[in-house]
């Protein structure tokens, strides 16, 4: 659906307000991710997970906002932001990392190193579970929305979220048991720990999903199921020619 300029201006806006959050929560968990903790729900289950866990179903909730109001194509530029983003942050740490530390400093070159010496392997291994989630995510909610005919906004939100954070749960531990970052035994628990807080996530966030997208297409007067903002390059620059 096409709008007007000022309009456009608005979606803009908030697209880039939505990338820099997705941005923000997956740089952020592949940081702090070697803190673990235990939570148990109402007594129910007790989990055991990475802090990093906490921050990363943000990343599925927000791509398929993208993908519900933006389009496909906008969404899978929010993954390869990412990307970037993850790989600067890991030259950055890099050079932290070389940079002797003074006798005054808070944290000494050990300490330094003993919170993010894992952080190359953990990025590594993010990112490749990371672009095969995300782009996964992508591609199956759009499926779910063309075969739903842009209905059932919760069928794809869930679906494609599920699929997604279990082939990125899988991944990621199977890269870090490999490289010894942690121990072979684990595996299996935090398999299903990391799966079930993410499906248990998905569950919980899908009214804000639902909160958002009506929010936005009544803001933007996007009528239909399925209907999404048209922001292609052509249309950008001849608003800036006006």
């Amino acid at each position: 659906m096409k709008i007007n300029p000022e309009q456009r201006r608005k979606a803009e806006t908030l697209y880039l307000i939505l990338a820099g959050l997705f941005i923000t929560s997956l740089v952020t968990s592949n940081l702090i991710f070697q803190k673990f903790f235990h939570w148990n729900p109402f007594g129910l289950f007790e989990f055991q997970l990475s802090v990093g866990i906490i921050a990363y179903p943000v990343t599925f909730l927000i791509t398929d906002i993208i993908s519900e109001v933006y389009g496909q194509k906008r969404a899978q530029k929010v993954v390869l932001a990412g990307v970037f983003a993850s790989f600067f942050a890991l030259l950055i740490i890099v050079v932290s990392s070389l940079a002797p530390a003074t006798e005054w400093s808070p944290l000494s070159d050990t300490e330094f190193d003993k919170a993010f010496s894992f952080t190359y392997l953990a990025v590594a291994a993010s990112l490749a579970a990371y672009l095969l989630a995300q782009f996964l995510d992508v591609q199956i909610f759009h499926f779910w929305k063309r075969t739903t005919r842009g209905k059932h906004l919760w069928l794809r939100n869930n679906l494609s979220t599920f699929a997604s954070q279990f082939v990125d749960t899988f991944t990621v531990l199977f890269l870090l048991c490999s490289f010894g970052v942690i121990e072979w035994h684990l595996f299996g628990m935090l398999l299903a720990n990391g799966f079930l807080f993410k499906v248990l996530m998905a569950l919980l966030d899908t009214p804000f999903a639902y909160l958002a997208v009506f929010g936005l297409r009544r803001h933007f007067g996007l009528k239909g199921h399925g209907t999404e903002l048209q922001l292609d390059v052509e249309e950008i620059e001849q608003t800036v020619l006006k």
